[in-house]
């Protein structure tokens, strides 16, 4: 049942130590938050997960093939999404599908594109150019291309990364989405809130070694709780947001 299994790894820089023994496992169909602060290593480990960087030391395998010594079998099988959406603007969103199945050489790439844009609710911003999408409609776009032929692992590396707070909302619901359908989601990122509200299990990555990993409510436990006589609570700033905005609007109407 493990999709990832990561063993030792090692990854220097010339004199700059960014990973210094990394050991985790993701189980198959499951959410992995790989959290931390900029710099912890995180985009690295991703990079040599995605065969695109090799370990100094340690072993790596994804789907259970070995990240250097099978690298083509991992490319198989993986998806990477990086920080920014890699679309292109002067496309429709559904071209942008068409074109992607096609390099794939799949078969039927018009259905393909039209169940994608269904699943992603951009149906009806189908065949406007990417320019006129706000962040999140890209965003959701850039995840749904890289489901093109149905990928068992995806790496989204800090998928939300200047998107504002609605935007957020809406790549987490995509995000939720995949795991739904059984499809292993590997995602680095540096805000809490995300890893609180997607993953399964959450790995702090420090100083390039993952120094907790459990779940959320394992993780809580390693605090003692507060006690407290009296709570008044207070509006949080998402609370104070969608009160002065309004409810959520369709992404296509906006």
């Amino acid at each position: 049942m493990t999709a990832i299994r990561v063993r030792g790894l090692e990854k220097s820089y010339k004199t700059l130590r960014v990973l210094r023994g990394v050991d985790f496992d993701v189980e198959r169909g499951s959410i992995f938050a790989l959290l931390g602060s900029n710099g912890a290593g995180k985009t690295t480990v991703v990079r040599i997960l995605s065969t695109l960087l090799k370990p100094d030391a340690g072993t790596a395998a994804v789907t259970g093939s070995d990240v250097v010594t099978q690298a083509g079998d991992v490319r198989a099988a993986i998806s990477l999404t990086g920080q920014f959406a890699a679309v292109d603007e002067i496309l429709s969103g559904r071209e942008n599908l068409v074109l992607i199945a096609k390099l794939r050489r799949l078969k039927h790439p018009g259905k393909i594109a039209d169940d994608l844009l269904a699943r992603f609710s951009l149906t009806d911003a189908a065949t406007r150019k990417v320019a006129t999408y706000s962040g999140g409609m890209r965003r959701r776009l850039d995840i749904a291309m890289s489901l093109i032929g149905d990928p068992p692992v995806i790496f989204l590396d800090e998928p939300t990364t200047g998107l504002d707070p609605e935007a957020r909302l809406e790549v987490w619901d995509a995000v939720k989405g995949l795991a739904a359908r059984g499809t292993t989601v590997l995602l680095t990122t540096q805000y809490l809130d995300e890893a609180e509200q997607l993953a399964d299990r959450i790995a702090i990555l420090h100083e390039g070694r993952i120094i907790v990993n459990g779940t959320l409510a394992e993780l809580k436990q390693l605090l003692p709780p507060a006690q407290v006589e009296y709570v008044e609570k207070q509006p949080t700033l998402e609370d104070v947001f969608f009160a002065v905005v309004g409810h959520r609007t369709e992404s296509e109407n906006r």
